[in-house]
């Protein structure tokens, strides 16, 4: 079990960190407009859609010792950290040529994530075929990428709250980080990856492969939760720092911490509903974290700013009004990732019940097409915030750390900013839950069939 935490811990440490800071840095410190921003994202996430395909058919047919998943998470390791810290330097020059730096370096570094990741998540359904342990392992994988990712906040919380461009520090000790976790969890894994399920080693045609997933109801099902889900919970890490800066006027020494608890809580909430779904069932568990997660949207929408230019004695000292308002916001942080925890358990948890429904059992493609689709969609997500943000007339800078004295948005803008982070996620996720009201689980009977 500790061994697969630590697999999720290096990727899991760069999606944390590319979802919080990233859009942020390119508009505040790289000083790329909000659509320019948008689309670089879109690329970063819609190549890393188009090389899972590839990876996961490649890793299915890889034959090594010690089985066909581990060489790519060797291989992948120290791209992924050299690119980790290569994404946040800002290279001299004008949009074009950042535009063109940047777009490179997310190749590399996507092209490693995926590497490490897909044969990595594939390993869950090919070292046991037991539900309850199969939930431990996804349990112990996010666990895993939740404790690497508050890591990675708090270094970059460290670094950028004290008000100096503290982002080329940041990627180098983040991305030591997650070339070590990596190597550390292929040595720890290398025993059962030699006894692991084996696929079924033959080629297999894109068009019966599409055939394969669309034959299978419950991967559809699976897929669409997926797509909801994280769409949901991008956003609004990709929106969130802006949101509490520009929005809520939270001082840039608070604001950089605030994803801390977040994550803190998504990690117990891992843990709770994780026992919960094995007692009561995984709907029922998505059900009452998808409730929570909604609720704490929707007051995050409404939710009133703070007083401009409060310092931070006043804010700490719960005297005032504008302190017992920034915990009440810390609070609803808190119970947002309580509630969002359950985009990282419950669908990779359903995911080998539609791969045990079909009688080839490929978990590398399975894997591949689920992680594909959600990519897919959190690029257009990521992209349409860039839209609405240029739209709204949202202004970028350059080398600004503190957001709340970056230039002044206007007003459309700041409402566009609380509907990305309320009101779209809040009817993202109702959508997924409704999308499984009548999920069945797997009868002997039921198998799919691809010819």
């Amino acid at each position: 079990m500790l061994a697969y935490g630590l697999g999720d811990a290096g990727t899991g440490l760069a999606a944390s960190q590319l979802g919080f800071y990233l859009f942020a840095f390119f508009t505040s410190a790289a000083g790329l407009p909000a659509f320019i921003a948008g689309s670089l994202l879109m690329v970063i996430k819609i190549w890393d859609a188009i090389n899972d395909p590839l990876i996961g058919w490649l890793s299915d047919h890889t034959k090594s010792k010690w089985g066909p998943r581990l060489p790519w998470m060797i291989v992948g390791s120290v791209p992924l950290g050299i690119s980790l810290a290569a994404i946040w330097w800002v290279p001299s020059g004008g949009t074009s040529e950042k535009v063109l730096y940047y777009v490179g370096i997310a190749l590399l570094l996507m092209t490693a994530y995926t590497s490490v990741n897909l044969p990595f998540a594939a390993l869950a359904t090919e070292i046991t075929e037991e539900t309850s342990i199969r939930t431990r392992l996804n349990a112990a994988r996010f666990t895993g990428s939740i404790l690497a990712s508050l890591s990675g906040l708090v270094v970059a919380a460290w670094l950028l709250s004290s008000g100096n461009n503290g982002f080329v520090q940041m990627g180098r000790i983040t991305g030591l980080i997650a070339t070590f976790a990596t190597l550390v969890s292929c040595w720890g894994l290398a025993p059962f990856a030699k006894k692991a399920r084996k696929p079924r080693l033959h080629a297999e045609p894109l068009n019966l492969q599409i055939k394969r997933i669309f034959n299978n109801n419950r991967f559809i099902k699976i897929i669409c939760l997926y797509l909801m889900l994280w769409c949901s919970l991008q956003l609004m890490q990709t929106v969130s720092l802006i949101y509490l800066e520009q929005v809520i006027n939270v001082p840039n020494q608070i604001s950089k911490w605030i994803p801390i608890p977040f994550q803190i809580n998504a990690l117990i909430g891992l843990q709770y509903w994780s026992f919960y779904s094995n007692r009561h069932g995984r709907i029922k568990a998505l059900s009452k974290g998808v409730f929570i997660w909604i609720i704490a949207c929707l007051i995050l929408t409404f939710f009133p700013p703070l007083k401009a230019g409060m310092s931070m004695d006043i804010l700490l000292n719960f005297s005032t009004l504008e302190s017992f308002k920034i915990a009440f916001l810390i609070i609803i942080i808190m119970l947002l990732g309580f509630g969002a925890s359950t985009a990282y358990l419950i669908p990779w948890s359903l995911l080998p019940d539609a791969i045990d429904a079909d009688p080839d059992k490929p978990a590398g493609i399975y894997t591949a097409w689920m992680v594909l689709v959600q990519k897919i969609g959190i690029g257009l997500s990521i992209q349409l915030l860039g839209l609405l943000l240029s739209f709204a007339g949202y202004k970028s800078s350059n080398n600004c750390i503190d957001l709340v004295n970056c230039s002044e948005q206007s007003a459309s803008a700041l409402i566009t900013i609380r509907i990305c982070m309320g009101i779209i996620p809040s009817l993202l996720t109702a959508l997924g839950l409704l999308i499984m009201k009548n999920w069945v689980g797997i009868k002997p009977n039921n198998l799919i069939k691809t010819t």
